[in-house]
């Protein structure tokens, strides 16, 4: 591994922001599957800047709990002024309002009307961090949206508190994510299998995104990373990317990349009623297409979270 990389793994949990006036958003995200039942959380603690606006940031506390097995979902978001939120650029630490987020810790809670989620958990894992991107892009100013893995194959225990009704977790296994960018990709499939049925050990992370330029879409890019076996096939560059294929409707999504040495594909599928709508605000909001979906699929094997649709406003969940 290169010095350069190694320097990069070391901070991939620090925040971006700076204050930077062109817009900004920076997500850090936690999620996690039952080892055995259709469950599965997703909290996410994010900070949005506008556009041209930076006195008008914003934290965000955003909490969902899937039930699979009654199909009752349970989403909650919350918003708080910059001034009570703390994302530090020198270590992984986040707080927004209340709640906080660390290395291995995460607690808070979020109401809005009379749906309330809170959480008390800790996460362990030994993964290294896994990029979805080549790293020279986390760098470039090419592609606006940077995502990456800070640790895949999270374990995660403790309590959530649903409305009062407290959800034991014990070793519910998922992910520690970090995203971050001046604009939401356009139109984008983003998903995970966090352990697959008959290889808990493999990690896939994959997205096919659509960009617009001006008048002009781009062809779909596929980057995919899979961790199998000991080994990482990292099928992300640009590139490769490009020939890779990825088909998306609003339910299903199917994909594929190929090298002379490795082909991986797959699709990941759900039902309507296995969604929630979000709404996601974009920095730049003259480049806002009109809706984002997020989901957390069961894969071919086992469950994983996936995220189809275009980007900006409205974000269903799956499990």
């Amino acid at each position: 591994m290169s010095e350069e990389r190694k320097a990069f793994l070391a901070r991939v949990n620090l925040a971006r922001y700076r204050g930077q006036p062109q817009g900004h958003y920076e997500s850090f995200f936690q999620r996690a599957n039952h080892p055995a039942r259709p469950l599965a959380f997703w909290i996410r603690y994010t900070l949005f800047s506008p556009q041209a606006h930076p006195e008008q940031a914003r934290g965000e506390l955003w909490a969902v709990f899937f039930n699979g097995e009654t199909r009752q979902h349970l989403a909650v978001k919350q918003e708080f002024p910059v001034g009570e939120c703390s994302f530090s650029t020198s270590e992984f630490q986040v707080q927004i309002g209340n709640a906080r987020l660390g290395a291995r810790r995460l607690q808070g809670a979020v109401q809005a009307h009379d749906r309330t989620i809170a959480w008390k958990l800790s996460c362990s894992g030994t993964a290294d961090p896994l990029l979805l991107l080549p790293l020279r892009l986390y760098t470039a100013r090419f592609p606006a949206a940077k995502s990456l893995v800070g640790l895949p194959l999270a374990r995660y225990q403790g309590k959530l508190f649903l409305n009062g009704e407290t959800v034991e977790i014990a070793d519910w296994t998922g992910s520690q994510n970090h995203n971050w960018g001046t604009r939401h990709t356009d139109r984008y499939a983003w998903g995970q299998v966090a352990g697959f049925d008959t290889h808990p050990d493999s990690f896939l992370e994959v997205a096919t995104a659509q960009l617009r330029l001006g008048p002009v879409w781009t062809p779909p890019i596929t980057p995919l990373v899979l961790r199998h076996r000991g080994r990482e096939y990292a099928l992300n560059g640009l590139w490769q990317s490009i020939r890779a294929r990825g088909a998306v409707d609003y339910f299903t999504w199917r994909f594929k990349s190929a090298t002379a040495q490795t082909a991986i594909e797959g699709t990941l599928s759900a039902p309507a009623q296995a969604f929630v709508g979000l709404q996601y605000d974009n920095p730049r909001r003259q480049a806002l297409p009109e809706h984002q979906d997020r989901r957390l699929p069961r894969s071919d094997q086992r469950p994983g979270p996936g995220h189809t649709g275009d980007s900006g406003d409205q974000e269903p969940c799956r499990l």
